[in-house]
C-alpha cells in the first residue's frame, strides 16, 4: 500500500490559503483598527464571562459564555455587566449574542422586545438605555461614550461588596443579628440577617439571589432592612408584630463571577427542594436547610417565606405540592391582596393549574409546613409605577413590604 504524500498536500493547502487571503481584503481587521473601541474590561466583581470582536461594519459583537446546568442540556445567559473602554465622544453599536438558552430541554430566550439595559460612567450612577431584539435573537444598542469608560449592565448591579457595606452599616444595631450559616461551593460565607426581636409574635423569611443575575431581590431586601431600622413610629409598630429573617445572597459565587443561573457546581438553587440538599453540590441550600430546621426546633421558624426573583412577567408564583392546600391558598390570596394595596405590585399570581416542582416555594410548604411562594419581579418595567426597574424603585418595594407583613400577620 502506498503512503499518502501528506507534506506536499499540506504545502498545497497552505499555498491555496495564502492565494485566497491575498486576493480578499481583511475587512474585519481593518474595521477593528478603525473602531473607537479599545477594550472590553470584565476583570471586576460581577463582570460577565465573554469574548468580543469588531465586525466588518464596525459594530462591537459581544459573545457571552453560557452558564450550564449539571447533568442537563440546560444552559443560561441573561446577565451582562462589562466596561467599554473607547475614545471619548465616540458612538458605538454594541450587539450582545448567545441568548439561545435551553430550559427543560426546550430552546428559549431571556430577551424580548421590552428588554432594557443600564449604562453608567462610574458603576454608581445608572441610566436606562433602550435597545432592540434582532431577528437573530441578539440585543442591539447604540451607546455614546461621554468619557473614556462606560459600564453596561442588564440591571443595576448589586455585588457582594454592596452587601458587605450594608452589613457593616447595620451590624452593631441592637435589633440586628447576622449569623453565619455555612459556605458556598467556593468557600464564601453565607449568612442569615435577623431584623427584630427573636421572640417576636410572627416571623417571615426572605431569600434573594438564588439566581445571580436577578439583582432586584438584593435591592428589595436592602430597602426593607433600612425601613425597619428607621426607628420611627411605623418601624416600631412593624417590629412589635414580626421579625424578618433574610438570606440576602444565596448564590454568592455566581454573583462574584458574573454568572446567570447556576452555582459553581452547576446546580440551580431554586430546584430540588422536594428532597434534602446535596451538601457537596449545593452547600448553599444545605446551609439554609440546617438553619431552618434549627429555628423550627426552637419554635421560632418562619410562618411565611418569599423567594425573590426577576423575570419578564412579575407574577406571584403560588405553590401547589401534593398537600392540603385550602388554608395555604387562602393565605396567598391575602398576600396578593395586600401586595396590591400597599406596594406597586400589579401583575397578579399564577393560575390554579400552575406547578413548578422542586422550587423553594413548594419545598418549604411540603417539607416544613411553611407558607412559601416565589415572587418574580419584572425586570423590564414596573407597571404599577409606569417606570423602569431601578435600584430606587426596588428599594421602595422593600420599604412597602413592611406594611404588607404587618397586615398579613395582623389578619391571622
Amino acid at each position: 500500500m502506498q503512503r499518502v504524500p501528506t507534506i506536499p498536500v499540506l504545502l498545497l493547502l497552505a499555498s491555496s490559503f495564502n492565494v485566497l487571503s491575498a486576493a480578499e481584503p481583511d475587512t474585519a481587521g481593518d474595521a477593528a483598527q478603525k473602531s473607537p473601541l479599545e477594550f472590553i474590561h470584565t476583570g471586576f466583581e460581577n463582570g460577565s464571562p465573554l469574548y468580543w470582536e469588531i465586525d466588518e461594519e464596525g459594530a462591537v459583537q459581544v459573545y457571552f459564555v453560557y452558564d450550564q446546568e449539571r447533568a442537563s442540556p440546560n444552559r443560561a445567559n441573561g446577565h451582562w455587566h462589562f466596561q467599554l473602554q473607547a475614545k471619548q465622544e465616540a458612538d458605538l453599536t454594541v450587539v450582545l449574542n448567545n441568548f439561545d438558552n435551553v430550559w427543560n430541554g426546550k430552546l428559549g430566550s431571556p430577551i424580548d422586545d421590552e428588554t432594557i439595559c443600564f449604562t453608567s460612567p462610574d458603576g454608581i450612577r445608572w441610566h436606562v438605555v433602550r435597545g432592540e431584539r434582532t431577528e437573530a435573537n441578539q440585543f442591539k444598542a447604540r451607546l455614546h461614550m461621554d468619557g473614556p469608560t462606560l459600564y453596561v449592565a442588564r440591571l443595576e448591579p448589586y455585588r457582594i461588596a454592596d452587601l458587605e457595606r450594608l452589613e457593616e452599616k447595620i451590624g452593631s444595631h441592637p435589633l440586628v443579628e447576622i449569623s453565619p450559616i455555612g459556605r458556598t461551593v467556593e468557600g464564601r460565607e453565607l449568612e442569615i440577617i435577623r431584623i427584630g426581636k427573636p421572640d417576636a409574635p410572627h416571623r417571615v423569611l426572605l431569600r434573594g439571589r438564588a439566581h445571580p443575575w436577578e439583582s432586584g431581590g438584593s435591592w428589595v431586601v436592602q430597602g426593607l432592612i433600612e425601613r425597619l431600622l428607621r426607628d420611627d413610629a411605623d418601624a416600631r409598630r412593624y417590629l412589635a408584630r414580626y421579625c424578618v429573617y433574610v438570606m440576602p445572597m444565596a448564590n454568592k459565587d455566581g454573583v462574584a463571577r458574573g454568572r446567570t443561573r447556576f452555582n459553581s457546581q452547576g446546580k440551580d438553587l431554586n430546584r430540588n427542594w422536594d428532597r434534602p440538599a446535596d451538601g457537596q453540590l449545593a452547600p448553599e441550600n444545605a446551609a439554609l436547610e440546617r438553619w431552618l430546621a434549627g429555628v423550627i426546633r426552637q419554635g421560632r421558624g418562619p410562618e411565611l417565606a418569599i423567594d425573590l426573583h426577576n423575570d419578564a412577567g412579575g407574577k406571584l408564583h403560588v405553590s401547589r405540592p401534593n398537600v392540603e392546600l385550602d388554608a395555604y391558598l387562602g393565605k396567598m390570596q391575602l398576600l396578593e391582596k395586600l401586595l396590591r394595596e400597599h406596594t406597586w405590585f400589579t401583575e397578579g399570581s399564577t393560575g390554579s393549574d400552575f406547578r413548578n416542582p422542586g422550587t423553594l416555594g413548594e419545598g418549604l410548604l411540603e417539607r416544613y409546613g411553611v407558607d412559601a411562594c416565589i415572587l418574580e419581579l419584572n425586570a423590564n418595567r414596573i407597571a404599577g409605577l409606569d417606570d423602569y426597574p431601578s435600584a430606587k424603585n426596588w428599594q421602595l418595594f422593600g420599604q412597602e413590604l413592611c406594611e404588607v407583613f404587618f397586615e398579613y400577620f395582623g389578619s391571622r
